[in-house]
């Protein structure tokens, strides 16, 4: 693992999106397609704009998925990571070909309809957010690092839950929710390369 500090947020975002965009270029380019993983919170706002604005990148050619999303939060709200993923990567990149997690939709059948999808070639770059509690794609530590399914469902913990207040997705803790489908505490099957 190559370890990099960075001065700001702002610096650590210019380079982590050049290497992505380096990644998803060399991926067109040899295999004619790109598969990325997206991680949406807050600390990954500046990421996904920078990235959003890298030259040379076919975006028609990159098939995306997402980390993790909320049961029971509809689209049209603030904390909805697919709301976030829609707005701060596909419509500013013209991206055709992508994979969201229905938060308000059948959990289960969305996690095996995505996870098919998402299992179904390796994927070459994911970008990924470690939380202030240590998780990674809402797998609180100590999380699972032997399941090979692609997503499944995890209870958030009760460090989890007020983390979601704090980064003001919801207004209290009665508002966030308990569960949501991320990517096990293996998230990135058969990545070719990752980002966090």
């Amino acid at each position: 693992m190559a370890l990099k500090v960075f001065n700001d947020k702002s610096a650590a975002s210019k380079a982590a999106a050049e290497q992505a965009g380096n990644a998803i270029r060399r991926a067109i380019r040899e295999r004619g397609q790109a598969r990325i993983i997206a991680a949406t919170a807050a600390s990954q706002l500046q990421l996904l704009d920078a990235l959003a604005r890298e030259p040379g990148i076919d975006w028609t050619r990159v098939e995306v998925f997402h980390l993790d999303e909320y049961i029971g939060v509809p689209i049209t709200h603030p904390g909805s990571f697919r709301k976030m993923l829609l707005e701060q990567l596909v419509e500013k990149t013209g991206i055709t070909k992508y994979h969201l997690l229905d938060g308000d939709g059948d959990a289960v059948e969305v996690v095996r309809r995505v996870g098919k999808e998402l299992a179904s070639a390796p994927i070459d770059i994911a970008f990924l957010g470690i939380g202030e509690n240590g998780h990674l794609a809402f797998n609180d530590p100590p999380a699972d690092f032997e399941i090979e399914d692609p997503y499944l469902i995890v209870t958030f913990d009760e460090a989890c839950r007020p983390q979601q207040v704090g980064e003001a997705w919801f207004a209290d803790l009665s508002q966030v929710p308990r569960q949501a489908p991320p990517m096990p505490g293996r998230p990135v099957p058969h990545a070719r390369e990752s980002l966090s």
